[in-house]
């Protein structure tokens, strides 16, 4: 990795405008511009109730419900907002129940049996590829 001063970033940034920016108070601001992509699909199947419990899947709407023993299935979506439609289409394909969503940070988990919740991951990950065109990564399994 090549280190650069500051100046020299600005300089490559500004290119032909950085001589009469030189001496003023410039103001940066990083914007994430999120693609189309399916950046995680991860299928677990803990036995800790620990797991359970640090993820939320006991409180609000699942408040005294215990999901030990059961299979999560964690899926992470750009555009954050996809994931309302990737909920859908997991509910659609399979038994499975909704954990946790956030359409803020496009996180999605899902819980149930575990042949129900690799079938609701691997639908989301093959709708969003082959249907909306999303870059989709590998289904990844817990050992």
């Amino acid at each position: 990795m090549i280190k650069m001063t500051r100046e020299e970033l600005l300089e490559r940034i500004f290119q032909s405008d950085f001589e009469s920016l030189k001496g003023q108070t410039l103001r940066m601001t990083r914007v994430r511009v999120p693609g189309k992509e399916v950046c995680l699909a991860h299928i677990i199947n803990p036995n800790d109730t620990a797991v359970y419990q640090n993820l939320g899947l006991h409180i609000g709407v699942h408040e005294g419900e215990d999901h030990t023993g059961e299979t999560i299935g964690m899926i992470r979506f750009t555009p954050w907002e996809a994931v309302v439609v990737a909920a859908d289409t997991a509910l659609k394909a399979a038994d499975v129940e909704i954990g946790f969503m956030d359409r803020f940070c496009g996180s999605l988990i899902i819980t149930g049996g575990h042949s129900q919740v690799q079938t609701a991951v691997e639908e989301v990950v093959r709708f969003f590829g082959e249907e909306l065109g999303f870059a989709t990564c590998e289904v990844n399994r817990s050992r």
